[in-house]
C-alpha cells in the first residue's frame, strides 16, 4: 500500500497564497492520475485537482480554476499544490490522492481514488 505524505499549508489571509506538497513512498512515474481533494466541515468532499502522467493533461474544479496550480515531479514522487488569491471557503482539509486507472483526472471523482494521504489543514481567514 502506498503512503501519501501531505505538507504545507496552515493558516494564511484571503488574497495570499499558500502552497502544499506531497510526496508518495512509492515511484509515481506509472501512477496515471495524482491530484488533490479537500473536505470542508459540513460539505461533501471535492474533487479540486488532478494532473496525469508526464503531466500531460491538468484540470482544476470551477471553485480553484486559475487560481491553483498543480505540478507533478515523478523523479521526486511528489505533486505540489500551488494556491493563490486564497478565499475563505478554501478552508477544509486538503488530500494529496492517486487514482491508478486515471478516472479522477477527468472527472474530479472522488470515489473513483484509490489512495490518499492523512490530509492538512488549510484555514483561511478573512
Amino acid at each position: 500500500q502506498v503512503h501519501l505524505v501531505e505538507s504545507g499549508g496552515g493558516s494564511g489571509q484571503a488574497g495570499g497564497s499558500l502552497s502544499l506538497s506531497c510526496v508518495a513512498s512509492e515511484d509515481t512515474d506509472m501512477t496515471h492520475c495524482i491530484g488533490w481533494f479537500r473536505h470542508a466541515p459540513g460539505k461533501e468532499r471535492e474533487g479540486i485537482a488532478a494532473v496525469t502522467v508526464g503531466s500531460t493533461s491538468i484540470h482544476f474544479a470551477d471553485s480553484v480554476k486559475g487560481r491553483f496550480t498543480i505540478a507533478r515531479d515523478d523523479a521526486k514522487n511528489a505533486v505540489n499544490l500551488q494556491m493563490n488569491a486564497l478565499k475563505p471557503e478554501d478552508t477544509a482539509m486538503y488530500y494529496c490522492a492517486m487514482d491508478r486507472l486515471g478516472t479522477y483526472c477527468y472527472i474530479l471523482a472522488v470515489d473513483a481514488l484509490d489512495e490518499w494521504g492523512q490530509g492538512i489543514l488549510v484555514n483561511v481567514s478573512s
